[in-house]
């Protein structure tokens, strides 16, 4: 018996090791743009701009020049403070290596409960963005989107 307790924590050292090699491991590259998109349509239900523009880089470029970083956030404070509701339904995401950087295409319906919106910036879009890889996190610097048929 106090053979067993001299090796109990010999015993204990590869449990050790194989929980801190699990801690240690991140996601895939493309788990973690799939995450931030996510994060980006449920934090856009829940207007929370902060939390919409966290994975956008600081140049930003949406839709040529149409929307940057500061503006989106922005138009969701805009519908928050009207108490607009935004609903926002993801379909699948398709991410793809391209060189160094990463292009993440997918379909989002944005639906709304308020009268604020106008009916044509309701509806079925196709999006397309671009992701890079900026101080550790992986970073949307340029999207495009357009009304899909």
């Amino acid at each position: 018996m106090i053979q067993l307790r001299k090796n109990h924590p010999l015993l204990l050292a590869p449990l050790l090791l194989a929980l801190c090699l699990c801690a240690c491991r991140h996601p895939p590259d493309e788990a973690q743009v799939r995450a931030a998109i996510a994060a980006v349509a449920q934090a856009g239900e829940a207007g929370n701009a902060g939390d919409v523009v966290a994975p956008l880089s600081d140049d930003f470029d949406g839709n040529s020049g149409e929307l940057d970083r500061r503006s989106l956030g922005n138009m969701v404070r805009l519908f928050a403070l009207r108490g607009e509701h935004i609903g926002v339904s993801m379909g699948p995401v398709h991410v793809e290596h391209r060189g160094e950087r990463m292009v993440a295409t997918f379909t989002v319906t944005l639906t709304s409960r308020g009268d604020g919106l106008l009916p044509d910036q309701l509806g079925v879009y196709q999006v397309q963005s671009a992701w890079r890889h900026d101080d550790g996190r992986w970073r949307c610097y340029t999207a495009s989107w357009k009304h899909a048929l």
